[in-house]
């Protein structure tokens, strides 16, 4: 295909729409098909969403360095083969263990893709990086609403509809990349002298990339946290005596504020000229805390105001993340940056199901919600430090 100079802003949020989308049609699906379709055991589930997880971080990582090292293009077709291929063969051969290895497939092409899709954001020239980042995450959350919904009222047809219908948004994901992921970088990295490049590696990596680290260690702790709400929530919520239904109110919620009101936080923080890692300190702060009332909540209205303050905290915050890593890598591994994000963010959100049921059995439920506000706490000020030293 003919090389494009950029990939614009509508590609980037109908990739990120599309990939989540597709995506967010397996996660819910694992746990429950493997337990009532295939009959095998929550335990047997946990380490297929463990090795899945894993697989994920992979290709996450290879991602980053096939976009830093090789062809980004051909990466991204790659990674996006890998997933379509996998996503077919599931409508035809969903039994037991082959569902497990071809969702394991499935896990390391996404990552390549999740990977890649950052990097190739962070390249976007007409826009400044916030605004295409945003727009990213608010791609993100409609996809996942997306795909939710649908997974839940198409699996009453049969597992291989929904394997059908979410292999429908891969092949248009694989037609999108083919046609317009073909990007000329020649202004970036490939018209960087080496000489230049180890210079800049040098000077920037001393100060900056120190401070990386530690916003993906953040990363870690925020997604190890957040994923709480997606597994032990909706169990210790019933035992309360709210319904189910009541539970998953709480994410078409959080799905609806992200969808409408990060275009408008953007756009106020952007009129106020708030410094991006203030405003992902702030968010991140409000993010941590509202784990702590968790402690106090009894009632639905009040699970409901939890959940608000928690998503007003993750618009703040979470969405300038990759954007400010991106302000902080060298022009040369902006890949391998995007990629080390993606990768902490799938270990939390791999590592959080088993921790909590570990820490539940062993503590409790408020002490794990103490537990877990004092560690990103305690991993956003570490940040703030080092991001001060930086400066």
């Amino acid at each position: 295909m003919k090389k494009r100079t950029e990939l614009g802003l509508r590609l980037v949020f109908f990739y990120s729409l599309l990939l989540n989308s597709g995506a967010a049609f397996m996660w819910p699906l694992v746990t429950m098909y493997i337990d009532d379709y295939l009959h095998k055991s929550l335990l047997v589930s946990g380490v297929s969403l463990l090795f899945i997880s894993g697989f994920t971080i992979i290709g996450n990582y290879i991602g980053g360095y096939l976009f830093d090292h090789w062809s980004a293009y051909k990466a991204a077709l790659i990674g996006i083969t890998v997933s379509t291929a996998a996503i077919l063969a599931l409508i035809f051969f969903h039994g037991w263990p082959t569902f497990a290895i071809l969702m394991v497939v499935l896990g390391f092409g996404d990552g390549i893709n999740l990977t890649l899709l950052n990097s190739y954001a962070t390249n976007v020239k007409s826009k400044d990086a916030r605004t295409v980042f945003n727009i990213l995450y608010v791609g993100l959350n409609i996809g996942v609403v997306i795909g939710t919904a649908m997974v839940g009222y198409l699996l009453k047809y049969g597992v291989a509809i929904v394997f059908m219908t979410a292999a429908v948004f891969y092949i248009l994901l694989w037609l999108l990349t083919f046609v317009y992921f073909n990007i000329d970088f020649s202004d970036y990295d490939n018209s960087i002298p080496k000489e230049e490049i180890e210079e800049e590696k040098e000077g920037i990596l001393k100060s900056n990339v120190r401070l990386i680290y530690p916003i993906c260690i953040m990363v870690f702790t925020v997604y190890l946290s957040y994923t709480l709400w997606e597994s032990v929530m909706s169990v210790h919520m019933v035992k309360m005596g709210i319904p189910f239904e009541a539970y998953s109110m709480l994410w078409t919620v959080n799905g609806l504020m992200i969808v409408f009101g990060q275009p408008i936080l953007n756009y106020v923080s952007k009129r106020l000229k708030i410094h991006l890692n203030h405003q992902v300190f702030l968010g991140v702060f409000i993010f941590a805390i509202s784990f702590y009332f968790l402690v106090y909540a009894k009632t639905f209205p009040v699970f409901l105001a939890i959940m608000i303050f928690l998503t007003f905290g993750e618009m703040l915050g979470l969405p300038d993340v990759p954007a400010w890593i991106d302000q902080l890598s060298t022009k040369s591994e902006k890949g391998k940056y995007q990629g080390m994000f993606n990768a902490l963010m799938s270990a939390g959100r791999a590592i959080s199901p088993l921790f909590a049921g570990f820490f539940v059995e062993g503590f409790g439920y408020n002490s794990l919600f103490i537990f877990v506000t004092v560690l990103m706490l305690i991993a956003l000020f570490a940040v703030m430090i080092i991001s001060r030293k930086t400066e």
